[in-house]
């Protein structure tokens, strides 16, 4: 059944940059912006976001209100707005198997000669178009004043939990590893990710539905649980996977000295010498394939991967017994539980 939303979702996506020109006239104001926010925004991705938000609204309505699927979409290009600044930040140059915004503009500007700015300054422009343009599909639905008025202070909230997130987890890579303690790095999970990618979204739902304050509550609870999960998965993909299958580079979390439940683990794990290691790794100005060789190796005999993977389980199963608790269509709940435990899987 989700498959059949994401379906409806990636539809809705399609028209909508189809008629992004038309709603903004973007191409008259620069074909240059409008070409690559409608390049960016289409590239393949898991669409977790809207997912959630209709599985959150459909568990609770009665129908779907007129416009839900446009409204969906807004959680996707607020994702994409924040992905663009945060290849700024961690100097990516891919993004989804494809450059990044700020590489596709500086290829862009390499025409021109004595340039005053960069791709990345576009890109921030750009960043903040993608959010203002989320704002106004976020209002496409029809429901009550009320509750859209509602639902969108905890969009608005999100977007800025989010950057928050991010500014605490930069300070955070000031800090030795020795210092960093793991309600620190769990308070960034939940600000950075879990918050935008999973309880918000569900939460902004169930809030548009007309969902009393328990059920939306324990649907925030829900969603910090899983966005846990989910960032410790991301996590253990960005060490040990590969840049084909996640689409940016494998060095990136070393290279901004991210401060992971792995890294963290393995440190207060190791010996004196591997702890030494581990902190040469972080505070490498340039970090290289031979960096990310050792801490795939630290990771794994300090039983730092094991250690993770627990932590997904042990958030998984809280999450479980809440879902118990929804009074949600039966339908959607069954859904629901199925979908967030496929997207877990390691």
């Amino acid at each position: 059944m989700f498959l059949k939303i994401k379906n409806k979702i990636e539809r809705e996506l399609n028209h909508y940059i189809l008629s992004i020109d038309k709603l903004y006239s973007l191409s008259k104001i620069s074909p240059v912006l409008s070409e690559n926010i409608k390049d960016f925004i289409s590239r393949k991705g898991k669409r977790i976001r809207p997912i959630l938000f209709v599985v959150g609204y459909l568990g609770f309505a009665k129908k779907a209100a007129p416009g839900l699927y446009r409204s969906a979409i807004s959680l996707e290009l607020l994702h994409d707005f924040l992905l663009v600044h945060d290849d700024i930040i961690d100097k990516s140059s891919t993004r989804r198997g494809k450059p990044s915004m700020h590489e596709m503009l500086n290829k862009y500007l390499a025409r021109y000669k004595n340039i005053k700015f960069s791709g990345q300054d576009l890109s921030i422009v750009i960043g903040d178009v993608m959010y203002a343009i989320s704002l106004h599909a976020f209002l496409s639905i029809k429901e009550r004043s009320d509750r859209k008025e509602a639902a969108l202070k905890r969009f608005i909230d999100a977007a800025m939990y989010t950057g928050s997130g991010e500014f605490i987890e930069l300070l955070s890579g000031l800090k030795s590893i020795d210092k960093i303690t793991k309600p620190d790095i769990y308070k960034i999970y939940d600000y950075k990710t879990a918050n935008y990618t999973f309880a918000s979204p569900l939460g902004i739902g169930a809030i548009l539905a007309g969902a009393d304050q328990t059920q939306i509550d324990r649907l925030f609870k829900y969603g910090i649980y899983l966005g846990r999960a989910f960032q410790i998965k991301d996590d253990i993909l960005g060490m040990f996977s590969d840049e084909r299958k996640i689409g940016k580079s494998t060095l990136t979390d070393l290279q901004e000295s991210k401060k992971t439940i792995l890294v963290w683990y393995a440190y207060q794990n190791c010996n004196k010498k591997n702890q030494l290691t581990i902190k040469n790794i972080l505070s490498k100005k340039n970090v290289v394939n031979s960096d990310l060789l050792k801490m795939r190796r630290l990771t794994v005999e300090s039983g730092a991967l094991d250690y993770a993977k627990g932590e997904i389980s042990s958030f998984i199963k809280r999450a479980q017994k809440l879902n118990v608790s929804f009074k949600m269509h039966p339908r959607y709940k069954h859904m629901l539980f199925q979908y967030t435990g496929e997207i877990l899987k390691l």
